[in-house]
């Protein structure tokens, strides 16, 4: 009997517990898509030249790990409110509280089970596709990476299933051992804000201290090292937290005090933001944390990114040099329309390479000097063949002669001495294109019909860099930008599941100012303002975190990680105007029916 009634009111609420569900299954697959990465050493050791990113995965695994813990917790209450009523009721008509307490018991393990495996299939689809986009459209190269990992599996469903034992233990105590009339009527006690000025003021100054502390330590991981990190997780979540709690309950007091309070529906909206305050607190804390992990990650991927064209254009101002080319492979070149191409005669012995001079006087052999100390600073330099001879960057010559050649010594001579010579005549033809990385593809096939391989070792030029640059760049471009994008999944799942959870409950508010006559526009107004508090005040926060953050990436960065910052903040702030527009539609569509 009771199964039948809790079957009936899972059939009234199916909205509430599609929205729950949603939100379990996102946040798990998001947790195995991380520790799909962290779990997978073969995966770390080979795509990183790090050897700290192991133990940044681990502290990675703790943060999220905290974050999964709070955002289960609020599920889980979220859970309990919308069946408190309900067990109310069978406790008024005579049913056993034990009965109920396994009722309860059974129905959150189920929940938390059901979702936790589906998330677990989610994140391995969302692994894959999300995994097979980066690769192909960045021309990422990875080793050991695979989309099932059973490790990852596992820790998931034993963190998720561990935890719903947990809360429904919690559950079956706290709704056994309270009165049935109060059950009733336990979603309608508001949670009103009260200012404590002692209390607040401790919390904004330790919090502000706490954040400083953990920016430091960021600024300073060349010294701090592995601790460093450890420091700026603990003190950074911390400061955050008591920040939003002690800040986000001052301001919707004061706010109300202002005369502009007064004004249409501002003042419903600050008391809808009041009136569930303590548990948007801790929501914020959560969602300004995934903002800055999820801005950060993507920051610096497009910043790993950004420096692989950089650190190949150093290395040559050519792309290949072919000894020898067949006729098939000038039509290869042709095909890719090259800015520069040149053809050299050479004659050559074990150590030194002979060319005749006139050639290199008519065309000019362009080389690479960097500047100062940073090395991707250069110029270009055009050498005929006396400057060549003694410039101190001929060696870049030597290395389009097929990679094997760079030790040997460029001789130039007259036409008269180098027919003089015995060796057997070969050719060095030599071209640019306008952009190594749009032309990979080409540049590879090339590269593998004519010296049948692609083995960077095996000749020179920018693409040989490329492909060296592309190797040691790949793994931390692609963990950045993967799990940047599964942060912003879960950022949005969270906020999105926070907003949508108290839709219902809303629902009959916004029904009273229907019936007293307020536009449907006034009421858009008051919508679009509560949420848009709920988007921008955790991602001001999280950008502030990044601005610092991106200060612990100097040391294995060749450019600064602030370069060409504002591509990666533009395209967040388009994702996330995004979110906030599909979640002020799905909650119109719930309250204003």
């Amino acid at each position: 009997m009771l199964t039948k009634l809790a079957m009936t009111g899972f059939k009234h609420r199916w909205r509430d517990y599609l929205v729950l569900f949603s939100g379990l299954i996102m946040s798990s697959a998001i947790f195995y898509m991380f520790e799909a990465l962290a779990t997978n050493q073969d995966f770390l050791k080979q795509n990183t030249s790090i050897s700290m990113v192991g133990f940044i995965f681990q502290f990675g695994s703790v943060l999220l790990t905290i974050i999964t813990l709070v955002y289960i917790g609020y599920a889980n209450s979220f859970l309990l409110s919308m069946r408190k009523r309900d067990y109310g009721l069978f406790m008024l008509v005579g049913a056993r509280k034990s009965k109920i307490g396994q009722l309860i018991w059974l129905e959150t393990l189920l929940v938390g089970i059901t979702a936790t495996i589906v998330g677990i299939l989610v994140g391995t689809a969302l692994t894959v596709g999300v995994s097979q986009i980066l690769i192909n459209s960045l021309g990422l190269t990875l080793h050991h990476f695979t989309a099932w990992y059973t490790p990852a599996a596992i820790a998931t469903l034993l963190l998720y299933v561990g935890l719903f034992l947990i809360a429904g233990l919690f559950n079956l105590l706290s709704l056994t051992k309270t009165p049935a009339l109060k059950l009733l009527h336990s979603n309608d006690q508001p949670n009103r804000p009260q200012l404590k000025p002692a209390r607040q003021l401790i919390e904004i100054v330790v919090g502000v201290i706490s954040i400083a502390i953990g920016y430091w330590s960021m600024a300073n991981l060349k010294i701090l090292q592995l601790m460093g990190i450890g420091i700026a997780l603990v003190t950074i979540v911390l400061g955050t937290y008591l920040l939003f709690n002690a800040i986000f309950v001052w301001l919707m007091v004061a706010l109300k005090r202002f005369s502009f309070a007064q004004r249409g529906l501002n003042g419903f909206t600050l008391s809808q933001l009041s009136f569930r305050i303590r548990n948007y607190t801790k929501m914020l804390s959560i969602v300004a944390m995934l903002f800055a992990l999820a801005l950060g990650a993507i920051t610096v991927g497009m910043g790993f990114h950004s420096q692989i064209p950089s650190m190949a254009n150093i290395n040559n101002a050519y792309d290949m040099g072919l000894v020898n080319a067949s006729t098939a492979e000038k039509a290869q070149i042709a095909a890719m329309k090259p800015k520069t191409t040149a053809t050299y005669h050479f004659k050559a012995t074990k150590k030194v390479v002979y060319f005749q001079a006139a050639e290199f006087n008519r065309q000019p052999f362009t080389t690479i000097h960097t500047r100062n100390k940073n090395q991707l600073t250069f110029n270009t330099v055009h050498n005929n063949a006396a400057k060549l001879q003694k410039s101190e960057d001929n060696y870049q010559l030597m290395q389009l002669q097929s990679g094997v050649m760079a030790t040997a010594t460029p001789v130039f001579l007259s036409k008269t001495a180098y027919a003089k010579l015995a060796q057997p005549e070969q050719r060095l033809t030599v071209f640019t294109t306008n952009n190594v990385i749009e032309h990979r593809v080409a540049l590879n096939k090339l590269a593998k019909h004519h010296f049948h391989t692609t083995s960077p070792e095996q000749f020179g030029g920018r693409f040989a860099m490329y492909l060296m640059v592309n190797g040691m760049y790949s793994g931390l471009e692609f963990m950045g930008m993967f799990l940047g994008i599964a942060f912003l999944a879960m950022l949005a799942s969270c906020l999105m599941f926070k907003i949508l959870s108290g839709a219902d409950a809303d629902q009959h508010r916004y029904k009273m100012l229907d019936k007293v006559g307020t536009t449907r526009r006034q009421l858009n107004g008051a919508i679009n303002k509560e949420i848009a508090v709920l988007f921008i005040l955790p991602g001001i926060v999280g950008i502030v975190h990044v601005l610092f953050g991106l200060q612990m990436f100097k040391i294995i960065m060749v450019t600064s990680p602030y370069t060409g910052i504002w591509l990666p903040f533009l395209i967040f702030a388009g994702l996330y105007l995004l979110y906030y527009l599909i979640t002020i539609t799905i909650y119109r569509r719930i309250v204003l029916q």
